[in-house]
C-alpha cells in the first residue's frame, strides 16, 4: 500500500474553483472539481509544458491555457483523436475535509508521434538565382478592384527583378485568410513558438505562405504599404504581429531564422509620414536580423492637406521618377543580397549565432 498520500488543500477551498493549481513539493498538479467531484492530474502539459492547473474545464475536458490542448478530466486522456496524447493521473480521495492525492499512483505520460510542420525545417538556402518575394499589404474589396499606388510601384519593381533574371513571388495579404497575433507570448515566452502555435494549430491559416517565403525561400523581401492616418497599412501590422515569433526565437532559442536576407520597401500615400512610417519599418526588419541596401526605401506623398485622391493616384500613375526608382530599389537590393552570398564564409548554420554570438565570430 502506497505511503506517499499528500494534502492538497480543503476540499471547501477547492470546490471553489473548476482548476486548481497545487505544487506539492517538485511536483505540479491540476485539482479539478467537476459537479462535486475531484480529480487530479499532472500540472504540465505534454505539448510544451504549458501550466494546466491554470488551465479551464470545457465539459469533460481539462483546457491547457497556452494551446488548448485537452485532456479527460479523470483519465488523463488526450481528447478524441488524441488519446495517446496522455498526461498523469493521481488517485485522490477525501479525508476529514482534505483531499490526498497518492504521488505513488502515476500513470504514465505519452505523446502520440507528431510530424514536425514543414516550416520547421532547418532553413537552408537552395542553389540558384537570387529569389525575390514581394509583399503587398493594401486592403481591398474582394471582387471590387481600385488603383493602389503601393502595389503600383510594387508590380513595377518585381518585373524589373524578373527582366533580371531572378525568381519572383508575389503575395497579395489581402488574398490570404489568416488570424491575428493572439499574444501568446504573453502568456509565456515558451508559449510562443516556431512555427507560430497558430499555423502548428490551424492548417487553413494561410501566413504559412509569408513565413515559408521568408524563412526558407527569398533573399529580398519587398514590402508595399500605404499610409493610413500616419502608419503602415493595418494588413502590415497584422502581418509583423504574427512575425514576432520569428524574432522570439532570436531572444529566447538564441536561434537565427532569417540571414542574409535583404528588405526594402515602397511607401505611398495621400498623407504625410514618410519618414515615420519607414522608420518603424527598418526598424523591425532590422530586429528579425533583415539588412538594407543603400537608401532602402521609395517614398510618395503630397502631403496632409492632399485629400485630392485621383490627382494622387494620376501623380504617381505618370511618375517616370517613381517608376525608375522602384526599378532602382529592387536593383540596389538584388545586387546587395548577391553580395551577402557572395561573401558568406560558412554554410548557414540557423542554431547558433543570433544575439549571444555569431559563427563568424567563432
Amino acid at each position: 500500500m502506497s505511503t506517499n498520500w499528500r494534502d492538497v488543500g480543503a476540499v471547501e477551498t477547492l470546490a471553489q474553483r473548476a482548476v486548481n493549481a497545487v505544487q506539492v513539493e517538485a511536483t505540479r498538479l491540476a485539482v479539478i472539481c467537476r459537479e462535486g467531484q475531484f480529480s487530479v492530474l499532472s500540472g504540465t502539459c505534454s505539448h510544451v509544458g504549458g501550466p494546466l492547473g491554470e488551465g479551464s474545464l470545457d465539459g469533460e475536458y481539462l483546457t491547457c491555457p497556452w494551446h488548448y490542448w485537452k485532456y479527460h478530466w479523470q483519465s488523463g486522456l488526450g481528447e478524441p483523436g488524441f488519446e495517446e496524447d496522455a498526461i498523469p493521473a493521481y488517485a485522490s480521495r477525501v479525508e476529514a475535509g482534505r483531499l490526498l492525492v497518492d504521488l505513488e499512483s502515476r500513470t504514465k505520460r505519452s505523446r502520440k508521434p507528431h510530424a514536425p510542420h514543414p516550416l520547421a525545417r532547418n532553413p537552408q538556402r537552395s542553389p540558384g538565382g537570387i529569389r525575390v518575394v514581394a509583399i503587398s499589404t493594401t486592403s481591398m474589396t474582394e471582387g471590387h478592384p481600385r488603383f493602389s499606388t503601393s502595389d503600383y510601384l510594387l508590380d513595377i519593381a518585381l518585373a524589373k527583378a524578373g527582366s533580371a533574371a531572378c525568381e519572383t513571388r508575389l503575395i497579395r495579404l489581402r488574398d490570404l485568410k489568416f488570424r491575428h497575433c493572439e499574444g501568446f507570448y504573453s502568456k509565456s515566452a515558451r508559449a510562443c513558438t516556431w512555427p507560430c502555435s497558430i499555423t502548428l494549430m490551424d492548417a487553413s491559416d494561410q501566413l504559412d505562405q509569408v513565413y515559408e517565403a521568408f524563412v526558407h525561400w527569398a533573399d529580398v523581401m519587398l514590402i508595399a504599404t500605404p499610409i493610413r492616418w500616419g502608419a503602415a497599412s493595418s494588413l502590415y501590422y497584422k502581418m509583423i504581429e504574427r512575425m514576432n515569433c520569428i524574432q522570439n526565437q532570436e531572444t529566447i532559442a538564441n536561434r537565427e531564422l532569417l540571414r542574409n536576407k535583404v528588405a526594402a520597401f515602397i511607401i505611398t500615400g495621400g498623407q504625410d509620414n514618410v519618414q515615420a512610417v519607414a522608420g518603424q519599418m527598418l526598424g523591425f526588419f532590422a530586429e528579425v536580423g533583415c539588412v538594407f541596401p543603400q537608401f532602402p526605401y521609395i517614398a510618395h506623398s503630397r502631403g496632409w492637406t492632399a485629400e485630392d485622391m485621383e490627382n494622387n493616384v494620376r501623380e504617381v500613375r505618370d511618375s517616370a521618377l517613381l517608376r525608375t526608382g522602384a526599378e532602382a530599389l529592387v536593383e540596389r537590393s538584388v545586387a546587395m543580397a548577391r553580395a551577402l552570398l557572395r561573401d558568406a564564409l560558412e554554410p548557414c548554420d540557423h542554431i547558433r549565432g543570433g544575439r549571444k554570438g555569431h559563427p563568424l565570430s567563432e
